[in-house]
């Protein structure tokens, strides 16, 4: 994920965009489940410290869900709906491709216990949330209080996927995307740092090592050193190996993205964008000197993230089975 800049007229446009986007936003709130289901958080907790048990990765992918989920139509659970026989859902689209059946299945165990304690009460929409918090917490990162009441949405369709910013996006275009979802360019530069866990197929970068803009060459601001060993462990046409993010802590949410980032060694086009401003480059530089500024400030723009398309009330509900739509 990258970041970009825009000016004032698309900026006005983007403020009504996120008008429409954020309307229920304030209808959600920290605590909401205290007495409908006041286990909720605990539930969802357990759950995941024994997904961590099995795959000692898998937080990440959760963490991404919550992104991916949140840029397409809103943070309305979409992504976690199966496909079916007349409709390709947002989770069979390319850009989702790439996340593991593990962390649906753990979708479905976590719902599977709330619906045990409290039938059709907690939705889909905030088990994604309180998860990525919950991840984040595993990895280092800084607790933060989930508002919650989302309901969950009654579509998922792939083709709406066109809203996830692609690893090759430059800061124009990632800032344009942002702006459009309610988020400045400072939560472009702290969201940016989810990427100091996880990791991603060759494929996501492979054009900054072989045909950077159409050269037939890498990208030249790429730390050669960094070059040399991501051709290593990615030869052309290399589809499925791994690479780690941040090579140097992968499963730490700490603050050496950011310090990679400084020295050319970020892994996206998008990614080292964020060096392409003072603006953007002064925070990264702010963020790899003090880590604990970027933990919170990650966390309040998780918060921001999280409110962006929220359905409450009667515009969404509350599905029994987090793949399957429904419609009343």
């Amino acid at each position: 994920m990258t970041l970009g800049r825009g000016g004032p007229m698309w900026l006005s446009l983007a403020v009504v965009l996120c008008m429409s986007l954020a309307g229920s936003a304030s209808e959600i709130k920290v605590g909401f489940y205290s007495d409908s289901c006041p286990k909720a958080e605990d539930i969802v907790k357990e759950e995941l410290d024994k997904a961590f048990k099995a795959n000692a990765g898998i937080g990440a992918d959760f963490l991404r869900l919550h992104f991916h989920d949140c840029f397409v139509g809103g943070c309305e659970a979409s992504i976690l709906v199966d496909s079916t026989k007349g409709n390709i859902a947002e989770k069979d689209a390319p850009p989702n491709e790439t996340f593991e059946d593990e962390v649906f299945d753990g979708i479905d165990s976590i719902k599977k216990r709330l619906e045990a304690a409290c039938k059709r009460t907690v939705s889909c929409a905030d088990i994604i949330a309180f998860a990525a918090r919950d991840s984040i917490v595993h990895y280092g990162g800084k607790y933060y209080s989930v508002p919650s009441g989302r309901k969950d949405g009654r579509k998922s369709i792939a083709k709406e996927t066109v809203d996830l910013p692609p690893p090759t996006f430059n800061l124009t275009q990632l800032t344009t995307l942002f702006y459009s979802k309610g988020l400045n360019r400072d939560d472009l530069v702290a969201l940016s740092g989810a990427h100091t866990i996880g990791v991603a197929h060759c494929p996501a970068f492979a054009d900054r090592l072989y045909n950077y803009s159409g050269t037939l060459k890498g990208d030249p601001s790429l730390d050669s050193g960094y070059a040399k060993k991501l051709k290593r462990e990615c030869p052309p046409g290399n589809t499925v190996t791994e690479v780690d993010m941040d090579p140097k802590s992968p499963l730490t949410f700490d603050s050496s993205f950011y310090k990679a980032v400084t020295t050319h060694r970020g892994l996206f086009t998008s990614d080292q964008s964020l060096m392409s401003t003072y603006e953007t480059s002064n925070k990264v530089s702010q963020y790899a000197k003090n880590p604990n500024l970027f933990k919170k400030e990650f966390a309040a723009s998780m918060v921001k993230m999280g409110k962006i398309g929220v359905l409450t009330g009667k515009q969404g509900t509350v599905r029994a089975n987090c793949r399957v739509i429904n419609y009343s």
